[in-house]
């Protein structure tokens, strides 16, 4: 497997929602609520929430990512057949408080005190973004916090990735982006960054005939790379 330095890069890029903040744990938080199937729950709101991404923005249909979350819990609760506003009130501001991955903090840290610029590229909107980033006291970490609101579109699309270059002022080659969602990794690394997938839930790789530069199986890991690179 290639490895990367600090010395190959100038800034370090992090997805949000499953790769430093877990999106599960707002449905998790509400498991008396939801019962035994919580986590299957919460697996259906999270893929509509990215089915819905995709065919806005085929469709050419934008709206923001608190909208998209917002319509995406409501097919989850009809598919439990569950009428609950109540219910679905308390799990969309959970979303905005989600918990943090135990290794996000200390590879921020890390990354921050080898001073490289540290960024956050997310689907998410400025507010619900602001929001986790307060919520889990990262904001001391990041250099940028980067929305797709300002393009309004939603990853994979190249225009999103290009937002890293206008606005960090950086070159593709010298970027490491890193996701834990396999198809967003491969999008950087169809743009051109040094893509870095962080598989936390072991999945295959999808057959997209681009990949990213490595795979990797925490954020832990990642530092180690670098570490020891």
């Amino acid at each position: 497997m290639p490895e990367l330095r600090l010395t190959d890069i100038d800034a370090i890029v992090f997805d949000a929602y499953g790769t430093l903040f877990d999106y599960a744990s707002a449905a998790e938080r509400c498991k008396a609520q939801l019962g035994a199937d919580w986590q299957r729950f919460s697996d259906t709101w999270r893929r509509k929430q990215l089915e819905y991404t995709w065919l806005r923005s085929l469709m050419g249909r934008h709206t923001d990512f608190w909208q998209v979350t917002s319509e995406s819990l409501d097919f989850a609760m009809a598919a439990i057949n569950r009428q609950d506003p109540s219910l679905r009130a308390l799990l969309m501001q959970q979303y905005l408080n989600l918990d943090a991955f135990p290794d996000a903090i200390a590879a921020l840290k890390f990354f921050k005190g080898a001073s490289t610029k540290v960024a956050i590229l997310s689907n998410g909107t400025p507010s619900m973004l602001a929001a986790a980033v307060n919520s889990a006291r990262l904001s001391r970490l990041l250099d940028h916090v980067l929305s797709v609101e300002s393009v309004k579109t939603f990853k994979p699309h190249p225009s999103v990735y290009q937002l890293v270059i206008d606005q960090m002022k950086v070159t593709a080659t010298r970027v490491c982006f890193v996701s834990s969602n396999g198809w967003d990794a491969i999008g950087a690394a169809a743009f051109g960054f040094r893509a870095v997938w962080v598989n936390r839930m072991n999945l295959p790789a999808d057959e997209l005939s681009v990949h990213p530069e490595m795979q990797l199986a925490t954020l832990t890991d990642l530092v180690a790379m670098f570490q020891h690179a």
